[in-house]
């Protein structure tokens, strides 16, 4: 789901391994313990929020390298 800008997220943050880097994103807590992840060049352009569920499957997924190239 995207969502505008406005939407309700607390504690916007980029990682700290991105160090400078322009091809970021920042992530936001929501009120129900899932994620919204958004745009770090471009936050106006809105974001997509995950639910919690959602949210714990994509980081087990990247801590298991299933994403690595």
């Amino acid at each position: 789901m995207i969502m505008p800008p406005t939407s309700p997220t607390a504690n916007w943050r980029k990682s700290s391994f991105s160090q400078g880097a322009e091809n970021c994103v920042e992530v936001g807590r929501t009120a129900d313990s899932g994620a919204a992840v958004r745009d770090t060049k471009n936050p106006a352009a809105g974001h997509f929020i995950t639910t919690s569920p959602q949210w714990q499957d994509f980081i087990a997924a990247l801590k298991s390298g299933r994403f690595d190239r």
